[in-house]
C-alpha cells in the first residue's frame, strides 16, 4: 500500500531568533515532531523583527507564529506581520511576546487606541496596554481556565490545564474596549487575568501568554502547536485550490 504523502505549509517564525530563548531552540523538536507523529511538516522560515515590517513580509506564508524573546528589535515590524495576518486570514499564533503584541496590534489598528503602548518597549509612555505583571511569571507554572465554546477550549480539549511562562509583562487597561471591537477573551489564570486572547471570524486567531512550545521536552507537540500546524496545512490546501 502507497503510504500517503505528508502534506506541508509555510510557516514564518517571527521573532529575532537566539539560542538564548529557549522557545527558539525548541522550534527545530516541534518541527520534526510535527513532521513524524502527525504528518504535518512546516517549511519554517525565520523572520527577523527588522525584516517583518517590509509590506510582503509575511505575505504568502500559511501560517505566522510571532515567538517570544521580546524586547523584539522592531516592535513595529512585529506588529506588521501581525496586522497581515489578522487582515488576510493566515493562521497566527502569539506566544508570550506575541500575545502581548497581538493585543497591542489589535488596540492600536481596531479599536483606535493609538496611544497605548508596551512598557518593556517604551518605559515613558503614558498609557501602557502591556504593562509589568505584580508577580513576574518568569519561569512559573500555573492553571488556566478555558471558556466553553472557544477556539482555545476547542484546541486544547479541556476546559481547565496547566501551562508554563516565562514572561514579566501583560495586559493591564482598556480590555474592554478591546472586547467591544470583537477580541475574545477565552482563558484566564485564578485570579481572572487574561492569558488567552482569539478573534472568531478569523480562520486561526489564538494567542497565549504561557508558552506551549515549552511543554514537555518538545517530542510531542502540545495541542496549540499542532491546531496551528493543521491550520496551516488547511490554508496551503485552499491556497492551491484557489485559480491563478
Amino acid at each position: 500500500m502507497t503510504q500517503t504523502a505528508a502534506r506541508i505549509a509555510k510557516v514564518a517564525l517571527v521573532g529575532d531568533r537566539s539560542p538564548h530563548v529557549v522557545s527558539h531552540t525548541r522550534v527545530p523538536r516541534l518541527l520534526d515532531a510535527l513532521a513524524a507523529r502527525d504528518r504535518l511538516v512546516l517549511d519554517a522560515y525565520w523572520i527577523p523583527s527588522e525584516d517583518a515590517g517590509a509590506e510582503d513580509a509575511v505575505r504568502g506564508f500559511d501560517a505566522v507564529w510571532v515567538l517570544p524573546g521580546s524586547p523584539y528589535r522592531s516592535e513595529a515590524g512585529v506588529l506588521a506581520a501581525i496586522r497581515t495576518a489578522r487582515e488576510t486570514g493566515i493562521p497566527f499564533l502569539g506566544t508570550c511576546g506575541g500575545f502581548q503584541h497581538a493585543l497591542l496590534e489589535f488596540a492600536r489598528n481596531v479599536c483606535g487606541l493609538t496611544r497605548v503602548a508596551h512598557a518593556e518597549n517604551d518605559p515613558g509612555a503614558d498609557d501602557f496596554l502591556i504593562a509589568p505583571l505584580a508577580c513576574s511569571l518568569v519561569g512559573h507554572e500555573g492553571v488556566v481556565t478555558i471558556e466553553p465554546g472557544s477556539l482555545a477550549q476547542s484546541v486544547i480539549g479541556s476546559e481547565r490545564t496547566v501551562e508554563r511562562y516565562f514572561c514579566a509583562y501583560g495586559p493591564s487597561r482598556h480590555l474592554d474596549t478591546l472586547r467591544a471591537h470583537g477580541l475574545r477573551f477565552s482563558g484566564h489564570d485564578e485570579d481572572g487575568h487574561v492569558r488567552i486572547a482569539e478573534l472568531p471570524g478569523h480562520p486561526f486567531f489564538l494567542a497565549s501568554l504561557f508558552q506551549p512550545e515549552l511543554s514537555g521536552d518538545g517530542s510531542r507537540p502540545h495541542p496549540v502547536v499542532r491546531a496551528l500546524a493543521r491550520a496551516a496545512v488547511e490554508h496551503a490546501a485552499r491556497t492551491e485550490r484557489q485559480p491563478v
